[in-house]
């Protein structure tokens, strides 16, 4: 009896504990089958002659850059680089997504793109495309100096040793160093889709959609990153931290691919090369300067004959951006079936319900009247997102300040095209958006309150949401 009763109490916690995995909630992962990658520009309403630009722009986004000598005139690429192309980190799930599933970057070390080089520990074949950042110089005995903020980007790669790159000689970031100091941190790519509409928002529409968010009882405040010359809203970057789309592209040029441009017209030392941090370094060795001939080595190019093709590459890359589609809404597959249009739509309210809307609402606005093309002005932005900075608390901080945004302030990411995102948060940590989800709960995070409220669902209206979220 004792014997029977014990094995019933067994096979009772066992039936539990499987009915538990049962119903515990599954992301249904990234999503095929969308048509993403187009342009918002209708051929027949673009009376500008927009659409050439955005051609012209797409096939520069795919350009591989050299050092000099290159045929195709794309000269200019490092001393210290990233990537040598926008697409190698913009490529899931088409050219101005995120990165994609098989990273470029860990085929570089040792090849012809950075043959003195080594692939740094955090770089992987089948993991997220990344940038490193050191949050704080560190002393002159290998110690980190949490009085000295660094966060500039830590360029993975060098031209040492490549056929076009002379004699520049160039050692790579301390990377390991950093690591074990637990003193870096990562960044992925932003994608681009619907940028033009998000950049076309007015200021006054983004302020008056914050007032409204205020208005709340989760503990949501948020407020907007600004640009330092002529005070107005920032938007782009996982900070905030870029006013427009041409300087989002001329700081990428130069900072992930290091090619000098009409906006950033020198070549970028590393933090602390550059005099800073105390280091007493004074930039880069002159056998790294004017590799390709000159500065800016990105330049208008006057003597071409169409119009597209007499702007520099910076500006083609912002106008492949901004006149980029916005991601569509799609089905969801979850576990090979469908999932039924219900779902989504109880996810939907689940969404709004909990409070994950007041900072990722489903548009801030509409845009204003646009001088591009019709199909930017008058439009709403389904960004799920209000593109203002909020305190995430300690599991997110990176303690990177960038303008106005503090180390443990992030703009609200924008959800559209969600369902098919890979890697995930600012730094590509987890690929699950129950990870992502937990994640916004911690000290000091405004998204707490929202986070626990999620918690407190049922199974089956949480599964609802991760649908929902996964239709984006």
């Amino acid at each position: 009896m004792i014997k029977t009763a014990r094995l019933l109490s067994v096979l009772t916690l066992a039936a539990l504990f499987l009915a538990g995995m049962a119903s515990a909630q599954t992301d249904p992962g990234v999503q095929s089958g969308r048509n993403v990658g187009g342009t918002i520009i209708d051929p027949n309403n673009d009376p500008n002659g927009f659409t050439a630009f955005f051609t012209d722009g797409q096939k520069r986004f795919n350009d591989v850059e050299s050092v000099s000598n290159s045929p195709t005139n794309n000269n200019g690429l490092g001393p210290r680089f990233n990537s040598v192309s926008c697409v190698s980190c913009h490529a899931q799930p088409t050219e101005g997504g995120t990165g994609a599933a098989v990273n470029p970057q860990f085929l570089f070390a040792g090849s012809s793109v950075a043959p003195k080089d080594s692939t740094p520990y955090f770089i992987t074949a089948n993991g997220p495309t990344r940038e490193a950042r050191f949050p704080f110089f560190f002393n002159a005995n290998g110690t980190v100096n949490y009085n000295n903020p660094n966060g500039g980007v830590e360029d993975l790669f060098t031209v040492s040793g490549r056929t076009d790159a002379g004699s520049c000689i160039l050692q790579q970031p301390s990377f390991n160093a950093a690591g074990q100091a637990n003193d870096i941190i990562f960044r992925i790519p932003t994608p681009v889709f619907g940028a033009g509409l998000i950049e076309n928002l007015d200021d006054s529409t983004l302020q008056k959609n914050r007032a409204n968010n205020l208005s709340n009882n989760f503990g949501i405040a948020g407020d907007f990153n600004h640009n330092g010359n002529d005070g107005t809203i920032t938007r782009f970057g996982w900070k905030a931290q870029n006013k427009s789309l041409h300087i989002f592209a001329g700081e990428a040029y130069n900072v992930e691919m290091g090619v000098s441009n009409e906006l950033f017209p020198q070549d970028r030392p590393l933090p602390g090369e550059d005099g800073n941090g105390g280091s007493g370094l004074t930039g880069l060795p002159t056998t790294c300067l004017g590799l390709s001939g000159g500065y800016p080595e990105d330049t208008s190019n006057p003597t071409q004959t169409s119009n597209a093709a007499v702007l520099d590459d910076v500006s083609a890359f912002a106008n492949f951006m901004r006149f980029l589609a916005p991601p569509p809404t799609g089905p969801v597959v979850l576990n090979g079936n469908t999932v039924p249009a219900s779902s989504i739509a109880n996810g939907f309210a689940q969404f709004k319900a909990v409070g994950c809307a007041t900072c990722h609402n489903p548009t801030p606005g509409m845009t204003q009247p646009s001088n591009f093309v019709p199909a930017l002005s008058k439009a709403p932005v389904n960004a799920f997102s209000d593109i203002e900075i909020h305190h995430m608390g300690t599991t997110l901080a990176d303690n990177v300040s960038q303008g106005g945004a503090g180390g443990d302030q992030f703009r609200t990411a924008p959800l559209w095209g969600l369902g098919q995102r890979i890697f995930l948060l600012h730094d590509g940590r987890t690929l699950d958006l129950n990870a992502v989800i937990q994640a916004h709960e911690s000290n000091g995070s405004e998204a707490t309150n929202v986070e626990e409220n999620f918690d407190n669902l049922s199974p089956g209206n949480k599964q609802d949401l991760l649908n929902f979220l996964r239709s984006l």
